[in-house]
């Protein structure tokens, strides 16, 4: 994307292509203007106009250009936090609000992808969150209690099921959430914008946002070439923030995460690594991750940036990691590769953030933006309709604060990276 291979990767090369668009030119008028073309702006935009609201999405780049056209593509249920931490960090009512909107959330992006015939490469078949020794297995014994007593389908798997269902015996055992699942996430990310754009959302990229102002009742916001009048300002950049909401990026601390993309994999070795296709990542610290696309292709990532010195050893590491975990696997070629920014916060929690009058966003959702961000985006839908008031908001109101040592941090997660994957500590 923007002539860079190592954005979008796989991902760029197979999805299909996005609703033709132009910069916004001219002052128009709307009844919501939103700020970001990921799952959360989309998301917003298409069931705003499916109420007939009248919504202008202003895109700086392009659909999915941030972490919606970069991640990995688990649709995953919750968030890192454990399930009986969060109403210790938001309090009982947020808490378990907060759970139960995000358990859920799954199930409306993988409703919204049959509803309007979204071509994603979707599996409905789950996603194992796969044990590190006793101590990964102590992580997801308490995960699979803490969901269970919740009245969630997941189940611990043993070592031998885990292995039977990835294809190694690298793990201790594994936990089975069929609430989850894969997609193509920049193909989901283009197909939302199709349908937002059919049910009536006037969608413009290359329009960043330079300024907005206060008249009277009504929001301005100014790109280059126009400007939208509106009721309503959703922001919804997150961690690619920019411009008049750069404190949107500024409170967030950037993990960067590498893709790479195997060439096809023969049929035999399909049948014996993730026959199911499921969805994996483990319990190390610097985690690892993989699925199959719909093409046989093994998608492997971790943490680490492929730019500079990282891109021959984050490479040269999963070469050696994948030939550790699959045998059988042989020597492998990568057909693409690609890496990304993930938006941490001080709690690993997302935030609502209300900017001024009628400006509002979510944001921060630290790896885990597919399902929060679709159900996010329909949660802001709700509440300009006036269906949800601010009370009834799965996350109290905060405002931005930048995290202590934010910049030392991020240099340290991608040098740190670098310096693990070097000495090959894997398992």
């Amino acid at each position: 994307m923007l002539n860079d291979p190592r954005s979008h990767g796989l991902w760029e090369k197979t999805a299909p292509q996005p609703p033709v668009t132009v910069p916004l030119q001219g002052a128009v008028e709307a009844d919501v203007v939103i700020v970001g073309g990921g799952y959360t702006g989309i998301s917003s935009g298409l069931h705003l106009a499916e109420a007939r609201t009248k919504v202008v999405l202003l895109e700086a780049k392009e659909i999915g250009f941030g972490g919606a056209g970069r991640n990995v593509g688990l649709i995953n249920a919750g968030m890192w936090v454990m399930p009986d931490d969060l109403p210790g960090v938001l309090g009982e009512v947020y808490g378990e609000r907060l759970l139960d909107m995000l358990g859920n959330a799954p199930r409306l992006v993988m409703e919204l992808i049959d509803k309007h015939g979204i071509a994603c490469e979707l599996e409905k078949n789950g996603t194992l969150h796969c044990a590190v020794g006793a101590e990964g297995l102590k992580e997801i014994e308490d995960r699979a209690e803490q969901w269970g007593r919740r009245g969630a389908p997941v189940t611990l798997l043993d070592a031998a099921e885990t292995a039977r269902r990835i294809g190694s015996d690298a793990y201790a055992g594994a936990l089975l959430d069929m609430r989850a699942g894969t997609l193509q996430p920049l193909a989901y990310a283009r197909g939302l914008a199709h349908a937002a754009v059919k049910a009536g959302v006037s969608l413009h990229t290359a329009s960043p946002v330079t300024v907005t102002e206060r008249k009277g009742a009504k929001w301005v916001v100014k790109t280059e070439r126009g400007s939208v009048t509106a009721d309503w300002i959703i922001v919804a950049t997150d961690a690619y923030s920019t411009g008049p909401w750069e404190q949107v990026r500024t409170e967030q601390v950037h993990l960067p995460y590498f893709n790479l993309a195997t060439t096809p994999l023969s049929d035999n070795l399909r049948k014996s690594i993730l026959p199911g296709r499921e969805g994996v990542w483990d319990t190390k610290e610097i985690l690892s991750s993989f699925r199959m696309d719909q093409a046989g292709r093994l998608v492997f990532g971790s943490v680490g940036a492929l730019r500079n010195t990282g891109i021959s050893v984050h490479k040269n590491w999963a070469k050696r990691s994948l030939r550790k975990l699959f045998p059988q696997i042989g020597e492998v070629e990568f057909e693409c590769e690609w890496y990304g920014k993930i938006g941490m916060t001080d709690n690993a929690l997302p935030r609502f953030h209300k900017f001024a009058e009628n400006v509002v966003g979510f944001s921060g959702y630290n790896g885990r933006g597919i399902a929060p961000g679709t159900v996010f985006g329909r949660t802001l839908a709700q509440h300009i309709l006036g269906q949800i008031s601010e009370a009834e908001l799965p996350l109290p109101l905060t405002d931005p604060r930048e995290p202590g040592f934010r910049a030392i941090k991020e240099m340290w997660y991608e040098a740190g990276a670098q310096v693990a994957h070097f000495a090959d500590a894997r398992f």
